[in-house]
């Protein structure tokens, strides 16, 4: 949901903040006073287009800020998270555009790319009007919205499964359709490969191991002489360290006899014969395990040029050979058995396309069934909306393959004027009949994934009681969604959750748009000017505290 919306610098917008509701608000104001621009700057933080004459005159840069809470929208969070986009619940999108040309994107205060702000904010806000950048002008929308419509998400998933599984086995076939042109080489090849990895029976983590006895191989005359030398020094000679240091602890030991001060040293010294007894022990066993075999050492250099030849062929790693000679076994045992393999895929590519063809049979039955039923629900909601000769069609093109999406193509066509054909949406829906066949749609398929609509334009060419239609009809949208509605009309902004009124003033000379949420007696002031005009009577003021009161029983 957009909560904050922070313009300046924008057009004739100096500096504006305006804090959004849930619920129904309804913006309003003379014309000229700077609606449109408010939506434009929406439209800036969705991806759309920043140019240099956007900015406000005097000014070198214009910047547009919109806050937006994610409470409940786990999908979104993970799309943030997938992106590197942290957030705690809440997303922040800035908008900067320069004179100079180089327009920044900001999100959760990060530099980031208008095709990842397109992304996220496909999510967060359609704009029903003008911008052609919409859910409806998207062909490739229409099917996803007819299976909303007819509750068909889960059938359309299950074909999708299905034609996923189906594609998978076909890619395997041809797999061994290529491998059966080159079979006798490629069993050659891959025969040999496996063979010389397997003659060397390695072992993972070896080389490392034959790296380390390499080098106590390498030095052995060295270990073995400086260990042994070490330990006759310590223990093994008449003269060593430790002979030596018994006669200074006996020593010690009869002068502490007479003068005790000194068994402090005594015991010193007897712990520290106790620990070079140790290490001449360590010593000995050290020069008995040290090797000179220079046999061993040709032996462990040939294994390691054995492994240096083999990862300069297959892998880097010996891990990584073996995992290599693991899939040549794979492919190996795929070619041998390839006769019995290509039955077995042939078998249940058969089977796959018979439950897919089923699937997307009654998935395509259904889905014109939910056409017929479309077209009367809206059409009967366009008539309603005053489009009385509105025709609305679902065309199905079957394709010659199928897709993920099942056998078809779809794509609405429409008509608002007697004796014209329906052609296709996006061609001929004016932005004012597009806001209302989209609040036509709202009505008869109410859920939706997007948490705010931005309806513009949406009573162009209405007036009257079909006027109060469609303020009734936004307000049941804004049950479930955020609605904000640009309107002329004070029949529509009577179902106002929130009312907003839009006024340009000049101050100093200069230009400037301003925002005002509307009290309760400012409301109805404003709703009797857009029944009055410039004179207000106190008919008109009770006449709008009537229309304010009719519209929320």
């Amino acid at each position: 949901m957009l909560t904050d919306l922070n313009i300046k610098n924008f057009a004739i917008i100096d500096s504006l903040h305006v804090a959004f509701q849930p619920g129904l608000t309804i913006l309003t104001g003379e014309t000229g006073a700077g609606k449109s621009i408010i939506i434009d700057a929406v439209n800036l933080i969705l991806g759309g287009r920043g140019a240099a004459d956007m900015i406000r005159t005097g000014a070198e840069e214009a910047t547009v800020e919109a806050l937006f809470d994610l409470t409940g929208n786990d999908a979104l969070l993970s799309s943030l998270t997938e992106l590197g986009i942290e957030s705690e619940g809440e997303l922040l999108i800035k908008r900067v555009v320069t004179r100079s040309g180089k327009n920044r994107v900001f999100i959760c205060g990060g530099l980031s790319t208008l095709a990842v702000l397109s992304a996220v904010t496909r999510e967060l806000i359609n704009i029903y009007g003008q911008h052609e950048s919409q859910t409806l002008l998207r062909q490739e929308n229409h099917l996803a919205l007819l299976d909303g419509f007819a509750g068909l998400d889960s059938l359309r998933a299950d074909f999708a499964a299905l034609y996923g599984e189906f594609r998978g086995v076909k890619a395997e076939i041809l797999r061994l359709e290529e491998g059966e042109r080159d079979a006798a080489r490629q069993l050659d090849l891959l025969s040999y490969q496996s063979n010389e990895i397997g003659a060397a029976a390695l072992v993972a983590g070896e080389e490392e191991g034959l790296e380390r006895e390499r080098e106590l191989l390498v030095h052995g005359e060295k270990l073995l002489a400086n260990s042994q030398g070490a330990y006759d020094l310590l223990y093994g000679s008449d003269t060593s360290i430790l002979g030596q240091l018994s006669q200074v602890t006996t020593a010690v030991g009869d002068i502490r006899q007479i003068d005790p001060s000194l068994t402090d040293l005594h015991e010193s010294l007897l712990g520290a014969a106790l620990q070079l007894e140790d290490g001449a022990l360590v010593l000995r066993d050290y020069a008995a395990r040290a090797e000179v075999d220079p046999e061993r050492l040709q032996a462990v250099d040939d294994r390691l040029d054995l492994i240096g030849r083999l990862k300069k062929k297959y892998a880097p790693t010996v891990d990584e050979i073996i995992a290599f000679k693991e899939q040549v076994d794979r492919e190996l045992a795929l070619l041998t058995n390839r006769e019995q393999a290509r039955g077995e895929l042939d078998g249940r590519l058969k089977e796959l396309d018979e439950q897919m063809r089923a699937s997307g049979r009654d998935l395509s039955a259904r889905r014109r069934e939910a056409a017929g039923t479309l077209k009367v629900a809206m059409e009967r909601e366009l008539h309603e909306l005053a489009m009385p000769h509105a025709l609305f069609e679902v065309v199905f093109e079957t394709l010659a393959e199928p897709r993920t999406s099942g056998f078809e193509r779809v794509e609405f066509h429409f008509s608002s004027n007697p004796g014209e054909v329906p052609r296709p949406l996006a061609r001929v829906a004016s932005g004012g009949e597009l806001s209302r066949l989209m609040l036509a749609l709202k009505q008869v398929h109410p859920e939706s994934d997007v948490p705010t609509l931005v309806f513009d334009e949406v009573d162009t060419g209405i007036s009257g009681a079909t006027s109060a239609l469609v303020g009734k009809k936004l307000k049941n949208v804004a049950r479930k969604q955020q609605v904000l509605c640009i309107t002329h009309l004070p029949q529509v902004a009577a179902f106002a959750d929130h009312h907003y009124q839009v006024e340009k003033l000049v101050t100093d000379g200069r230009t400037a748009t301003v925002v005002s949420l509307l009290g309760n007696d400012e409301r109805v002031a404003e709703m009797a000017r857009m029944l009055g005009g410039v004179k207000i009577t106190e008919t008109t003021l009770v006449h709008a505290r009537e229309m304010i009161a009719e519209a929320h029983l």
